[in-house]
């Protein structure tokens, strides 16, 4: 059975929650850091808010989306249409929502989209991201590396 997944603008009340959302991304990452918790959750805070700023900056035509199961938000999605593609600008889920197939069925309906609209699809990711390997059984291919992004691509 297929878990029904809905899609709803973000709003600024949001915000703990995207927060919360992103420090859950990085875990494993500050793991290896000899910080205190505190700073640790310091920086988190200071990385998120620069992302945010970041996206509301440079992609000002993105729909930024919460990923939502039965109305409770357990994700994101954040993407922007361009002539000759879809950029999936941001993806992540909560961790208790991760493996379970909720992120093929996320990249599915965006590659419907580009498919329904004629359009390839693109995403910049992490060259340790586990989760390239859902990406290349999608059927992307990496277009080009920044030193800590791949560049992937699908064409349907």
């Amino acid at each position: 059975m297929t878990n029904i997944l809905d899609f709803r603008p973000i709003t600024p009340q949001d915000k703990a929650f995207l927060s919360m959302l992103y420090a859950s991304t990085r875990e494993e990452e500050l793991k290896q850091v000899p910080w205190s918790d505190e700073e640790k959750k310091n920086f988190l805070q200071m990385q998120f808010d620069a992302q945010h700023a970041h996206y509301q900056e440079h992609y000002p035509d993105a729909r930024f989306e919460l990923v939502l199961m039965d109305d409770i938000p357990i994700g994101r999605l954040y993407q922007e249409t361009w002539p000759s593609q879809i950029r999936i600008i941001d993806i992540a889920l909560l961790p208790e929502f991760r493996g379970k197939g909720l992120g093929r069925q996320l990249m599915q309906a965006v590659l419907d989209e580009g498919a329904r609209l004629g359009k390839a699809v693109s995403i910049h990711v992490e060259h340790n991201n586990p989760a390239m390997r859902l990406y290349t059984r999608l059927g992307f291919k990496k277009t080009g590396d920044t030193g800590v992004y791949f560049l992937m691509e699908w064409k349907g």
